[in-house]
């Protein structure tokens, strides 16, 4: 039997081990059954020699017979009790020790009955087959093994490369999916209420968008939610009929896991698998190595957090350095000149240079503003959207940055956080984006400068919030330069 067992490809040695004990045994018919892991007695492939399919004018009594006993006794050992002679079946079991992998049968001896030398030739086959299968087994095995524990190390580098939050759940999400050959990959995070929500998902090339599937959630007290915030996994044979399923989603889906995302022993999240319907359940060895991905990606999760933390603290602590600095050595100093020229221009004598010296000192109160507001802008968090009106004029500004080529001029008056409400904050930021709109447009454009006087006063007298946007593009009506945009309203 030379060359048995010699072929990298499992199925080709398998087909192999059947053809030869068709011939070795001069049977007309001969059938090997591979039985799955976890499959419950049903075989998963079959490998024949001398028989066609059934129903094919070539496939007669015995071979739709072998395929019957295959089907229904996979590892049957012996001549099958029943059979009307000893000349028609001959079939062994395919096992080590006690696990058996399935059956070789053949059928319909050419020369007379079987004899005891081709039981003994079927069973060192049967031998055969058994140590291949087995080896391609613990091969496939380790190789599973060592995909997840590549992919739980790739997601981990990616993790703490410095994506954002929202990434971060898509590269788990897709990472899983694509190991556990899942039809999606879906990170869930708790609620204010108490359940779970769809926040992040990946999906195979055969499923709906992902953007269908984000916002799913599972209600509070769920027997689904309780096994998870217990720490427990949970797996589902069908998601799509398994009552603890509650999502919109779950239609799409049969065989799934759901592996909680834990720290310290508190519940962060959820990663679920769900395949397709129809499609495979997962193995024991799925179940292991995707609970363990999870574990790792859990504690990625947190590492990554904890460095984006410590990232923007150290941004926090440089930005407070340098607003320091600001205030306490550059204001300082621009103020301390601003009050020797101030006293300098009361003394001087010719209206000229007394006139010289009020601009440089307007000049300097400008740029002494500019730079407050420059401390203010760098005490604020970089990622955040501003809330005070101070940060949301500075917001406006610094995105209309970008069209004018350069950064207009910002100076507050007066407490505006404190005195300008919201219905007058709103108006002011309308206003403000017109009047930056209007300026973009304008030719010859090199400077805007923009003004928010929170202590100003309106012609009856109420306190006001005022609005002074001044730009020295070309105006279109009259071809001359500067426009002067002005709004107001009570405070």
């Amino acid at each position: 039997m030379p060359g048995v067992g010699t072929d990298l490809d499992i199925r080709t040695t398998l087909q192999h081990i059947v053809d030869s004990a068709t011939e070795l045994t001069g049977a007309r018919h001969g059938a090997l059954g591979v039985l799955g892991p976890e499959s419950g007695g049903r075989l998963t492939e079959v490998f024949t020699s001398g028989v066609s399919a059934p129903g094919s004018d070539e496939a007669g009594p015995s071979a739709a017979r072998i395929l019957e006993e295959l089907t229904h006794a996979p590892h049957a050992p012996g001549r099958p009790p029943g059979r009307p002679s000893s000349r028609s079946f001959l079939g062994t079991p395919i096992r080590v020790g006690e696990e058996v992998f399935g059956s070789l049968y053949v059928a319909e001896r050419r020369a007379g009955a079987f004899t005891g030398r081709d039981e003994d030739l079927l069973r060192v086959l049967a031998s055969q087959a058994a140590v291949t299968i087995g080896n391609a087994r613990l091969y496939g095995t380790a190789r599973q093994r060592e995909r997840w524990i590549e992919g739980a190390a790739a997601v981990t580098t990616a993790l703490l490369s410095g994506e954002d939050g929202t990434d971060a759940l898509t590269t788990v999400a897709e990472s899983a999916r694509a190991l556990a050959g899942a039809d999606a990959g879906v990170v869930l995070l708790p609620t204010e209420e108490g359940g779970m929500e769809i926040v992040a998902a990946a999906t195979a090339g055969y499923s709906d968008d992902a953007d269908d599937i984000i916002g799913a959630t599972i209600a509070p007290g769920s027997p689904v939610l309780v096994q998870l915030l217990g720490g427990e996994p949970v797996f589902i044979e069908d998601s799509a009929t398994d009552p603890r399923m509650t999502t919109h989603v779950r239609s799409r889906f049969g065989p799934s896991m759901m592996l909680p995302l834990q720290s310290g022993g508190k519940l962060i999240g959820t990663l679920a698998l769900p395949r397709r319907r129809g499609a495979r359940p997962y193995s024991a060895l799925d179940r292991l190595l995707a609970t363990k991905f999870a574990s790792q990606a859990a504690l990625a999760l947190v590492l990554a957090d904890s460095q984006a933390d410590r990232e923007r603290l150290a941004v926090y602590e440089d930005r407070d350095r340098i607003a320091r600095d600001l205030h306490d050595l550059v204001v300082q100093r621009l103020f301390a000149t601003e009050m020797m020229l101030e006293s300098t221009r009361r003394r001087a004598s010719g209206p000229e240079l007394a006139e010289l010296l009020g601009r440089v000192v307007d000049e300097l109160d400008s740029t002494i503003q500019e730079v407050r507001t420059t401390i203010f802008t760098l005490q604020q968090p970089p990622a955040e959207a501003p809330t005070s009106v101070r940060g949301q004029v500075l917001r406006e500004t610094d995105g209309a940055a970008v069209l004018l080529g350069f950064r207009p001029s910002v100076r507050f008056s007066g407490p505006v956080d404190t005195l300008v409400g919201e219905p007058a904050a709103a108006g002011l930021l309308a206003a403000l984006r017109g009047a930056l709109a209007a300026a973009h447009r304008r030719a010859a454009l090199t400077s805007v400068e923009v003004e928010v006087d929170a202590a100003a006063e309106l012609p009856d007298g109420r306190d006001a919030v005022r609005l002074v946007v001044t730009d020295d593009g070309l105006r279109e009506e009259d071809g001359g330069r500067g426009t002067t945009t002005t709004w107001e309203a009570p405070r």
